[in-house]
């Protein structure tokens, strides 16, 4: 993957993103981005997401989707990474060229309400990355559904007959919750398990709540690669999350190492086959989550792992984000 050139348009950008203080300069892909976008001469600005707004007066064609933009400059320090230079609300159509939302999970009801306003924004003019519409439709865990030809196997229900003849036909199995993030509550759960009762009640909250089961794949001791696609392009290095000694989970939040690597020839066929489709519903960025030669996982709401790809590589996929964002706001 080769960078094109700095722009020679400044763009102004908004990110939309938790609370500056709880974000990890160190390593998080957010602050990466940002700074890949001031580095290439753009200004950047953050918005929580809880300060999105609408407003419109009755019969009035003006107002429309704002948020409390605070325009940033971005250091190299990690501990004093930002200094805010004014604070202002202002509408997301006519102050920004595009908008770029990195609120983690959950994906709960807030997270959907900040997608609809999101889309009301991208209906007024503004570019939206990623976009609104495809954020709904892809639940990072149900998306792997729509390629059985990739994905381990698996069993997605509240039905406890189900998943525990799932458990027994599979021997070893992983059970999680369909909103999680950072390896909250996955359970490995064998057939002689004597909590797996308890662990199906828990997790489906008696029958009430549908979760996913996957057949264990012993290839985690070599790690839950994450590929990043952007733009429809993965890059050339993936992330291999290896899990801590008696760990199955290889998440970076629960202890795992990252390892980066080429991409072996299935990574690139996996990557290869979704990029392009991914891309043309609006994905700019993604993440692909394969253990071994199975995909498990398509992350969309705000993909990582960028800052030790590039630290142990060289590849900037913060930087290649940034020029796929510039090339999709270049004038048609």
């Amino acid at each position: 993957m080769v960078l094109p050139t700095i722009g020679s348009r400044p763009l102004r950008l908004a990110f939309v993103l938790d609370p500056l203080p709880e974000l990890k300069a160190w390593k998080d892909s957010s602050v990466a981005m940002m700074r890949a976008a001031q580095h290439r001469g753009h200004k950047v600005s953050a918005i929580e997401a809880q300060t999105l707004a609408w407003r419109r007066p009755e019969g009035d064609p003006a107002g429309g989707v704002s948020g409390l933009a605070r325009h940033l400059h971005l250091s190299l320090d990690e501990a004093d990474w930002y200094h805010e230079s004014a604070r202002e609300r202002l509408p997301l159509h006519a102050a920004f060229d595009a908008v770029v939302m990195r609120r983690d999970p959950p994906f709960d009801f807030e997270y959907l309400t900040a997608t609809w306003l999101l889309e009301r924004a991208e209906a007024d003019g503004v570019r939206v990355f990623n976009r609104p519409r495809a954020l709904r439709e892809h639940s990072e865990k149900l998306a792997i559904c729509e390629f059985p030809q990739f994905a381990p196997t698996t069993l997605v229900s509240r039905q406890t007959d189900q998943l525990q003849q799932f458990i027994d036909d599979q021997r070893d199995v992983i059970l999680k919750p369909l909103d999680g993030m950072g390896g909250s509550q996955i359970f490995r759960v064998g057939h002689a398990d004597p909590n797996r009762n308890v662990i199906i009640e828990t997790l489906t909250r008696e029958g009430t709540r549908t979760i996913m089961a996957q057949r264990f794949l012993p290839e985690i001791t070599a790690g839950d690669k994450r590929i990043l696609l952007i733009a429809g392009q993965p890059a050339p290095f993936c992330l291999a999350r290896i899990p801590k000694a008696g760990e199955t989970r290889g998440n970076l939040a629960t202890g795992g190492t990252g390892v980066a690597q080429p991409l072996s020839p299935r990574d690139r066929e996996i990557a290869e086959a979704l990029g392009p489709l991914l891309a043309a519903r609006g994905l700019l960025l993604v993440g692909l989550d394969v253990i071994g030669d199975w995909l498990t996982e398509i992350n969309v709401t705000s993909p990582t792992c960028m800052v030790e790809i590039r630290e142990q590589t060289g590849f900037d996929a913060a930087a290649a984000f940034i020029a796929a964002l510039e090339e999709a706001c270049a004038p048609s």
